[in-house]
């Protein structure tokens, strides 16, 4: 786990200056610079665009670290890069000429209470097309094993340029319709950097000639088109419907929430870039012990760090809508529900690497298309009768049906699974600091009130976790960190 702990804790330094950029952007800058119908554009704009980036990669960057370490010459390698690098294009040229000929049957859909979003249709394309292309870059560094400065792209690079301009709307520099054009330049910018740095590691040379075994590798990529699709459908189609049932506005406002839980999958995300290729590498050796391994340390690291980041949301939730306009206030339900989602999906560990780079992803394939559907009834069925908090159920009941199947095909498939004594004792831990802390409220600035909970539980959980010894690996990092400190 050495590479994985170094790696991890790179990735997740950098995620969470993005996130904590990102958290000013969403709770601060958006509310008090932006009005409110044109945060809620934003939000749609971004999240239509991450429904519609997985139809454009085709499922080519996760085919790049599944094969890259299967071909053994160079010659192979290059020709597998060609390869992810020409599918975007043809599927980007597929989709946009079926969005030009279909262009006033979109802003027909948008016509009447949220007309606001018909001029800027199509920059939905856009962001998705260098979303995409972000993606094969990011993997090909991934391949390689460094994924520091694709990460801090990630989640640092974007929300770092939108708070810029963001500035410059308040001080009045530029408009707001440049401002909503000004993301999309953005995203386009950042694929661009990712894109030098992928061929500063390797530069193809460029030919005409497939890769070999191009059958599984296009039946590979489809596949994996359909199960990532499923993946971010899942994420974004109560956005989505919100946008559809729901006044704009609504969207800014369920987005802040989830944004509030989404802190808790950053130690997922930062581990994932590294354990990725080393899933695929191990799958490809067919090395039982090292997954098995991988497979139960990753799932409880994850636990333990994203069970304190659960602890701090959830006991400070309150406080933290009172630092932000009243009118973005909502249901405590919503934040609870998104974050045990979250809290769910760092429990999983690796599991999205076993199954996307093993044989067994047509069953995942299967499943979250199955729930897919199944989330569109539930936002079909709850959003018009409870709102937003309908969405956050629907989003609980499908993401919790989702993870469970996976950890079941993983069991059923290589008879392992992410469970041990310290699974149960951390998942206790949790609950009891998340009940004990809520409240626990001091009557003072909302501001030291976080302050203070958030110091008081953190220090108490990691005693805790590590004085009984419920990770080696945590306990290790903290050694280090008492030893330089």
């Amino acid at each position: 786990m050495g590479i994985i702990i170094n790696q991890s804790l790179k990735n997740m330094v950098t995620t969470y200056i993005g996130f904590g950029i990102g958290a000013v952007n969403t709770l601060f800058l958006f509310t008090y610079f932006l009005e409110k119908e044109y945060y809620g554009l934003v939000s749609f704009l971004l999240s239509a665009a991450n429904l519609i980036w997985p139809f454009l990669v085709f499922g080519v960057h996760s085919t790049l670290i599944k094969f890259f370490t299967s071909y053994k010459t160079r010659g192979d390698q290059d020709r597998l890069l060609n390869f992810v690098l020409i599918i975007p294009a043809v599927a980007g040229l597929i989709i946009g000429v079926f969005g030009f000929f279909f262009y006033n049957q979109l802003l027909d859909y948008f016509q009447g209470e949220n007309d606001l979003v018909q001029p800027y249709i199509w920059l939905i394309f856009i962001i998705a097309l260098a979303t995409s292309y972000f993606e094969v870059f990011f993997s090909w560094s991934k391949i390689y094993y460094k994924s520091t400065f694709g990460n801090l792209m990630k989640e640092v690079f974007h929300r770092l340029c939108i708070s810029l301009l963001l500035f410059a709307v308040y001080f009045k520099w530029i408009s707001i319709e440049f401002f909503i054009y000004g993301i999309a330049l953005v995203f386009v910018g950042r694929s661009i950097l990712m894109a030098m740095y992928a061929f500063s590691l390797h530069r193809p040379k460029f030919s005409f000639k497939f890769p070999k075994n191009l059958s599984p590798v296009l039946k590979y990529s489809s596949l994996i088109l359909l199960a990532a699709s499923v993946a971010t459908v899942l994420l974004d189609l109560d956005k989505v419907m919100i946008e559809h049932y729901l006044p704009i506005e609504n969207v800014a406002i369920y987005g802040i929430a989830v944004y509030i839980a989404t802190v808790i999958s950053v130690p997922q995300k930062a581990m994932h870039q590294i354990t990725n290729p080393l899933t695929a590498e191990m799958l490809n050796k067919k090395d039982k012990a090292g997954l098995k391994e991988l497979y139960e340390k990753s799932s409880l690291n994850l636990l333990i760090v994203s069970g304190l980041i659960f602890i701090w949301i959830i006991t400070n939730v309150n406080s933290l809508y009172e630092l932000i306009p009243d009118e973005y206030s909502i249901s405590i339900l919503v934040v609870l529900l998104i974050s045990l989602v979250k809290l769910y999906d760092n429990f999983l560990g690796n599991n999205n690497s076993i199954l996307f780079n093993s044989d067994y992803y047509r069953i995942v394939l299967g499943v979250g298309v199955i729930l897919v559907v199944v989330a569109f009834i539930l936002n079909y069925l709850f959003i018009p009768e409870f709102g937003i908090e309908g969405a956050a159920i629907a989003s609980f009941i499908a993401f919790a049906l989702y993870n469970t199947s996976k950890i079941y095909i993983v069991f059923k498939k290589f008879k392992i699974h992410p469970f041990t004594s310290s699974s149960i004792f951390a998942l206790l831990l949790t609950a009891g600091f998340s009940l004990g802390f809520y409240f626990w409220d001091l009557k003072i600035h909302p501001m030291l009130n976080i302050s203070i909970k958030a110091i008081l539980a953190g220090t108490m959980y990691l005693l805790v976790v590590y004085f009984f010894k419920f990770s080696e690996d945590i306990n290790q990092m903290i050694d280090k960190f008492i030893k330089r400190s």
